[in-house]
């Protein structure tokens, strides 16, 4: 699906709190006096004179070896055009933040006020000495090819224009395995390219360097097909200049094995696909809509393989496969540049990934069984955690064995173990839960559709696909708020309980209500009043099946929201105690708090429930529970009544469960010193690999834990998740953001799929 963005979200988004998408962050103690004077003076000078004796050093004392530069003159800014480089550098934040986020890399971005090609290769190489690599970015053809071809020989640090090489390595990877699937040789396919801008040349460069024949290859500008009998070429289009001439690109189509677009939308059609050879393979890349849709494709051939840039298509060419973990393979060996080795690399990386069994984390992302090679599992899926272990270590490799690496690897394995701890393994585990949720969107109920922050997420719900929001509360008073805040969501349904046409469904719920708790001591007069409260109302919506989840709770008390949970949709079978739970985002991965909203002051009995229905909601993500059963004691350091009750309910859940993974008691943080457990308790079911669960021994503990690290540490929470009910009903802390909304709505969804 194609993500409706409005124009006032966007905004909001780069504007607020701290202008922009990053910043500049110490990586040092800067607490004290001392801290200080060895930061800048005289401290700092040490290092300076180790770098002029030796300029190697500065690897080992700067950070230029973990630093990118991405460099754009916004001459030709993807899907804008020439919009200058004050208007180009969103997009270059953008990119800085994709290169953190996937490879851990740190990015200047730099937005050049000049279009004389002279002028900008000459700045960048005077900042060589700042940076371990160059990204360069939006820069328009032909100039990008004299560019980066100009600072690849003037730099000793690796450069590489994306948008030329990034579709070119995903493409080919794709490509490869494609032609594998359909028993064809590249040497011997008719390739038709629509474009020939700096991705399409550099696209076709890479299918040739693959084996593919330039007699075999007809490219298509805006002018007509690219043959010798045409004057107006520059060089980079001569050579692909054809003897050979044709009249249309549908002409040329006519039994090729395969077409590759990256134009405009819509200048292919059913009949031109139909003309193709068997097994014609498709891909129709131009942003943001390709040169022919999907389901036209797919429609027009049952034996076609088609990849588009979209991602709620299969096959995506997605460029973030490729750049982050390019650089990293390059800077890690301290490459002096990025050869056409390296990217052959990437190619066959990527292709052979696609071949591997996938991990659980990406089926549960785009609602698979099991992906598996295909023709719709081409190319990996950008949240595969695999990526940065598999193509860093190729583009590496390739550096050495081509001669261009200056800090040649050697173990291989320890190697990889670094990549591994720079990212937290499940640290897209709140994307993957989105893309899961867009698979089968799910109706949610919003109680406090009369707050702003609530609308504001039920806007972004629906324009994401992630769920199908129905509002409940006052419909004038809502849709005064829409029309305020210039919302769009004209089309979603706005439930009033108190309203006149509702009133056969306040008796239909309220009779259903006074059945569930008559023997409770409710009334028929109690459960009609009860019933317009809308926590009751929301919680009957999907018990009735109007609705498959409810979440509640931005302005109410938290026990004002559980209580009509558990009177209209009750308890799961064999479940005596229901628990939150929250997910804190770290660099590390997803760590699971629980119970951090319900029981007071658990019982043994009761911690042992607790932790049976944690493990269980985390394994419905696909990731193994690691448990720590924590409070001040050391298996046994110290007494006390929650050192003993935590110690007895390991020892009642190690009989209960052998194969699940949990100890304790012990303090915090021995829970992820894995070199201390290790070396005092080695015989701890924890040593390797740490928790990524804590169970507390009572509230207060845990909420005080989760709401410390979650401000000091700014992380990112998904919850508090409800544990033990039937149906998904979740509540939301007081004053919890959009985003926030917006993750345990995606939750909820993902459980209404499961249960459902």
């Amino acid at each position: 699906m194609n993500q409706k963005i409005r124009k006032e979200d966007s905004l909001h988004y780069h504007a607020k709190g701290r202008p922009g998408k990053i910043q500049v962050i110490p990586t040092k103690e800067t607490n004290t006096q001392r801290d200080l004077s060895l930061a800048y003076s005289p401290g700092v000078a040490d290092p300076c004179l180790e770098i002029a004796a030796n300029v190697e050093n500065v690897y080992a004392y700067t950070a230029k070896g973990n630093l990118v530069a991405v460099i754009s003159n916004g001459t030709a800014v993807l899907g804008l055009g020439d919009i200058g480089p004050e208007a180009s550098k969103p997009v270059m934040e953008g990119k800085g933040l994709l290169f953190k986020i996937y490879a851990d890399i740190d990015v200047f971005d730099i937005e050049l006020n000049t279009k004389d090609v002279d002028e900008f290769v000459n700045t960048v190489r005077i900042m060589e000495p700042t940076f371990g690599g160059v990204n360069l970015e939006d820069i328009k053809s032909p100039e990008c090819f004299e560019i980066e071809t100009r600072l690849k020989k003037e730099l000793n640090i690796p450069v590489m224009h994306d948008d030329q090489h990034g579709t070119a390595i995903i493409s080919g990877a794709a490509l490869l395995n494609a032609l594998e699937l359909v028993g064809k040789k590249i040497e011997e396919v008719k390739i038709v390219v629509s474009g020939a801008g700096a991705s399409a040349i550099s696209c076709t460069k890479l299918y040739v360097s693959l084996g593919a024949s330039l007699s075999n290859i007809a490219m298509f500008d805006r002018t007509g097909h690219i043959n010798t009998s045409r004057d107006d070429l520059d060089e980079m289009k001569q050579q692909f200049a054809s003897i050979r001439k044709y009249d249309s690109l549908e002409s040329a189509m006519v039994g090729a094995d395969v077409f590759l677009g990256l134009s405009v939308a819509n200048v292919v059609s059913k009949d031109m696909v139909r003309s193709m050879a068997n097994d014609p393979i498709v891909f129709a890349m131009a942003n943001p809509d390709p040169e022919i849709s999907y389901p036209d494709a797919v429609d027009a051939r049952q034996d076609i393989i088609m990849a588009t840039g979209r991602s709620d298509y299969p096959n995506q060419v997605n460029n973030v496969l490729g750049f982050p973990y390019i650089f990293r393979g390059a800077l890690d060996v301290r490459a002096t540049e990025i050869n056409e080795a390296m990217k052959l690399a990437a190619v066959h990386a990527l292709a052979d990934l696609a071949k591997k069994s996938v991990p659980d984390i990406v089926n549960l992302a785009y609602n698979e069984a099991n992906l598996t090679f295909s023709r719709t599992y081409i190319i990996p899926k950008p949240v595969d955690p695999r990526l940065l272990t598999s193509v860093a270590p190729a583009v590496a490799k390739a550096a050495m064995d081509t001669g261009v690496a200056r800090y040649p690897i050697t173990d291989w394995e320890a190697y990889e173990q670094q990549l591994a701890s720079r990212l937290g393994r499940y640290e897209r585990l709140s994307r993957v839960i989105l893309n899961k949720a867009k698979t089968d969107r799910k109706r949610v109920v919003f109680a406090d559709a009369e707050n702003i922050q609530v609308l504001k997420a039920a806007q972004q719900v629906r324009d994401e696909g992630i769920a199908i929001p129905i509002l409940l509360g006052d419909l004038k008073t809502i849709h005064g708020l829409i029309e305020e805040h210039k919302l769009d969501l004209g089309d979603v349904r706005v439930v009033d309980p108190r309203a006149v046409e509702n009133e056969a469904t306040v008796d239909q719920y309220a009779e259903m209500l006074y059945k569930k708790r008559q023997r409770k001591g409710m009334t028929p007069t109690e459960a009609r009043r009860t019933i317009y409260y809308r926590n009751y109302y929301g919680a009957m919506m999907v018990e009735n099946g109007e609705a498959d989840a409810f979440i509640s709770g931005l302005t109410r008390n938290y026990p004002d929201t559980i209580r009509p949970a558990l009177h209209v949709i009750g308890k799961e079978e064999g479940v005596d105690r229901v628990a939150g739970m929250y997910i804190l985002l770290t660099p590390r991965g997803p760590l699971f708090f629980s119970d951090t909203t319900v029981n007071l002051d658990p019982t043994v009995e009761e911690l042992v429930e607790i932790t049976e229905l944690t493990a269980q909601a985390i394994e419905r993500f696909n990731i193994k529970p690691r448990i720590a059963m924590v409070t001040y004691s050391n298996f046994g350091s110290a007494q006390g009544k929650d050192a003993d009750k935590m110690s007895t309910a390991v020892s009642i859940l190690k009989k209960k469960h052998p194969d699940m993974i949990v100890d304790g008691e012990l303090q915090a943080h021995l829970a992820f010193d894995t070199e201390l457990l290790k070396k005092n308790h080695p015989f701890s079911d924890l040593i390797d690999g740490g928790a990524n669960t804590l169970i507390f021994p009572n509230l207060s503990a845990s909420n005080i834990a989760y709401n410390l690290l979650k401000e000091a540490a700014q992380l990112e929470t998904i919850g508090p998740i409800l544990l033990g009910l039937k149906k998904p009903v979740h509540v939301l802390q007081l004053g919890s953001s959009v985003r926030e909304i917006v993750n345990m709505v995606a939750i909820a969804v993902v459980e209404a799929q499961m249960k459902g």
